[in-house]
């Protein structure tokens, strides 16, 4: 029996489980839908949070990629789960696609990258800096072999007047693309510097300038990765993207409904929460090819809980609880994340993980997660 700390400073109770309540093996990637998860680095604990660029542990972080690849899932490379522009850098991140790259041809798994504008110095002054800074970074994607993916600029969302300035700024980009790379809208609870991108904190005007991106560039965009938390506007969205223009969801709270879809259409996937769950996520989805729908469901539904915690507001410091996970599954030997973010959540936040990623049979090994956990408690003055 464990005793797990509660947010009013009391101890409740846990049987931790004997063993998971089923094992995933590695798989083909699914074949109706596309499916990435974006992937953790995992920090190398001898150095400090301030080394930069940021210190990471290549050996791990590449082993759990192979991880992801290995159980059928594409990976979404030096995206926001990441951290980037929290505490992961440009330098950094430009290495990571890079080995990220050459790990994934040489398992022959499927790899996206994210592009941004994150190594300009602030303040930024002009669009034509965020362009150049955009095109420097889609240079080293493309140059790996690594899909692109256009996240959303800090330094776009600060400079930008109206609607106009982003679809010139990314009409420009679009215009250099070798091959349809996917845009990200990713929504201010994720990071409240992005609030009212597309030119709008309207998110149907938002939505409208968008789509007219999209139609202007026709064969640029493979597909719109959406992390708004709001399955109504991603349904809407995907039911008026052009044919052949994929919407890829990030929505970590509606993930089953939408990746199973509706009459009119699908989401596919690109999410953090696929990093924990990369197994089970798998298995559920290669069921859809099956068009076995209540298997799907049945293995995706319960995990939507563990979602939900993770993904609770601040919404941004997800990442922590996700590497707390890769640590008591047994994928890394420490619990240090880059720039100091395992502190960024409670240790109640951490526990309830925990709890509600055992009963769900998540850990390979429950005993280790068992010892790991009583172990991180203790450090933090809770006695068993």
């Amino acid at each position: 029996m464990i005793k797990l700390p509660d947010e009013h400073g009391q101890l409740r109770p846990h049987e931790p489980g004997r063993a998971p309540s089923a094992v995933y093996p590695p798989g083909p990637a699914p074949r109706g839908r596309t499916v990435f998860a974006a992937a953790h680095v995992v920090a190398d604990p001898y150095r400090t949070a301030a080394d930069a660029p940021a210190a990471i542990d290549w050996d791990a972080t590449l082993a759990f990629r192979c991880h992801l690849w290995r159980h059928g899932l594409a990976v979404a490379e030096a995206m926001d789960t990441a951290q980037r522009g929290m505490g992961l850098d440009w330098p950094a991140a430009a290495e990571l696609i890079r080995r990220s790259a050459a790990e994934a041809r040489s398992m022959g798994g499927r790899i996206a990258a994210g592009v941004g504008t994150d190594q300009l110095a602030t303040p930024v002054t002009s669009l034509a800096a965020v362009a150049a800074a955009y095109t420097e970074q889609l240079a080293t994607a493309e140059e790996c072999g690594a899909q692109p993916v256009v996240m959303a600029s800090r330094a776009l969302a600060a400079l930008a007047r109206g609607p106009e300035d982003y679809l010139e700024t990314y009409g420009r980009l679009l215009g250099q693309c070798a091959e349809p790379v996917i845009l990200h809208w990713l929504g201010p609870m994720f990071d409240p510097q992005l609030t009212g991108y597309w030119g709008s904190t309207d998110l149907d005007a938002a939505t409208e300038t968008l789509l007219a991106l999209i139609a202007a560039h026709p064969g640029k965009v493979d597909g719109v990765k959406v992390s708004l938390l709001d399955a109504h506007r991603e349904i809407e969205l995907r039911r008026r993207l052009p044919d052949g223009v994929r919407c890829y969801t990030g929505d970590d709270f509606h993930y089953p409904e939408l990746i199973e879809g509706d009459q009119h259409g699908i989401s596919h996937a690109l999410l953090g929460i696929f990093d924990p769950l990369a197994p089970v996520a798998a298995e559920a989805v290669r069921a859809l090819d099956e068009n076995d729908t209540q298997r799907f469901r049945s293995l995706l539904d319960p995990t939507v809980e563990l979602s939900r915690h993770l993904f609770g507001a601040p919404t941004r410091y997800y990442k922590t609880g996700v590497v707390f996970l890769a640590w008591l599954s047994g994928h890394q030997p420490h619990f240090t994340m880059v720039g100091a973010q395992h502190c960024a959540r409670s240790l109640p936040h951490l526990a309830r993980a925990y709890e509600l990623a055992d009963r769900l049979g998540l850990f390979p090994d429950p005993d280790l997660a068992a010892f790991r956990v009583t172990s991180f408690l203790a450090v933090h003055g809770v006695s068993q």
